[in-house]
């Protein structure tokens, strides 16, 4: 199928043989075949929620398409749409392989795009720009809203210019990326230095430190194994984590790199300035150890390139994690969702989307393309404050 070394299924589980739909690629067998699941089509047709992928897709879209592959990555349009023909209640269903597949196969992923990042326009008057000047925020948190927020974290994606993105990657990419990666970290210097431990030859007692410290990702996602995101686990997987642990990277556990600032309480400017040191530091490090520019895989349009369309532009998400009772019991995660998505942002339990929440939430932006970082910022900050502002409110009444 000419998508790197990735075959329809990819190695299987070095334990059994067997293929692990949780970690190794299986392909949908109508796209193996490089053909159109006719058989499928009318069962997810009828999805409630079809994905943004098969609202764009269409059978004459498949055949005007399925014989071209990307030049960079050989990336096809069966493997672009493996994850929404497999799984089509996934909200995206498409994935990229390269920075091509977004022009080669524009029929499909603009629609995409323009579905998920509503408001942005992909003719061309649209285009993005990175800003992580904190100066230019407007909001600060209120008194309140920092005495119940527990945690702040906000993080970016971000691919090296100098590879396939990893739904195409190999086992070779993946390890050159670790490698080249454990050398950039040897550059970092001040409190951003840190260690870099890889999921391959950590200790015991290093890996159990780190999921005791919620740092550690483990893969483990059926629609995202789907894609290849996690072909040949854990090779080429690792973290990064400075002395404080308040600034990590994670190694290829979906994108290439995801840069993470973080901290207990809500200095949100604090963190998104470590932030800002943090992306600056990688990204000369990686010029420095390659003697390559541009570092980081970027479009005029789409700013900063990810595997996802849905991260496209800043790749960021800042989130703080707040205690509002209260407001959980009157509204529920779902009302509190809903406003929250009226200020572009959005709430969820504080494990991650359809987890439980009892007393706290998890409170991010929602934008991410067409918006610099700071405004992002800004408006999870406005939403916070209204959200503790009830909070309060609601106390007052009790």
């Amino acid at each position: 199928m000419g998508c790197g070394s990735s075959s329809a299924v990819a190695a299987g589980s070095e334990m059994s043989g067997e293929p692990d739909p949780y970690f190794d690629l299986i392909v949908d067998e109508s796209l193996q075949k490089n053909e159109w699941p006719e058989a499928k089509e009318k069962e997810f047709r009828k999805a409630e929620k079809p994905s943004l992928m098969l609202q764009a897709m269409t059978k004459e879209t498949f055949d005007r398409l399925k014989n071209h592959k990307t030049a960079t990555a050989g990336w096809t349009i069966a493997r672009a749409i493996n994850t929404g023909i497999m799984y089509p209640g996934s909200f995206v269903g498409c994935h990229a392989g390269d920075l091509e597949s977004y022009t080669d196969y524009k029929e499909v992923f603009h629609p995409v795009i323009e579905g998920y990042h509503k408001g942005f326009k992909m003719d061309g008057t649209h285009h993005h720009v990175t800003d992580l000047d904190s100066s230019k925020m407007k909001n600060q948190l209120s008194q309140n809203a920092q005495g119940r927020i527990l945690s702040t974290r906000i993080r970016v994606a971000r691919n090296l210019a100098m590879f396939p993105l990893n739904p195409a990657g190999t086992k070779e990419t993946r390890l050159k990326i670790a490698d080249l990666m454990e050398k950039v970290f040897a550059t970092v210097e001040g409190d951003l230095a840190g260690k870099f431990y890889r999921h391959s030859n950590m200790t015991p007692a290093e890996e159990k430190q780190l999921v005791d410290d919620h740092f550690l990702f483990k893969g483990r996602d059926k629609m995202q194994a789907a894609s290849g995101y996690h072909s040949d686990w854990p090779h080429g997987r690792g973290i990064f984590l400075n002395a404080e642990k308040t600034f990590l990277l994670w190694i290829n556990e979906g994108d290439h790199c995801r840069i993470i600032s973080m901290e207990q309480g809500g200095d949100v400017k604090r963190v998104f300035d470590r932030l800002a040191r943090g992306i600056a530091a990688i990204e000369n490090g990686v010029k420095k150890v390659t003697g390559k520019d541009p570092a980081f895989m970027t479009h005029d349009i789409l700013g900063c390139v990810t595997c996802c369309p849905s991260n496209l532009g800043t790749g960021m998400r800042g989130s703080v994690h707040i205690k509002v009772p209260l407001l959980i019991a009157k509204h529920g995660l779902e009302g509190i969702d809903a406003l929250c998505r009226e200020r572009n942002c959005q709430a969820r339990g504080t494990m991650g989307e359809h987890t439980q929440v009892i007393d706290r939430i998890d409170v991010s932006n929602w934008r991410r393309l067409g918006f610099a970082e700071y405004v992002l910022v800004d408006n999870m900050i406005e939403t916070v404050n209204l959200l503790a502002d009830m909070e309060a409110e609601l106390e007052k009444q009790a």
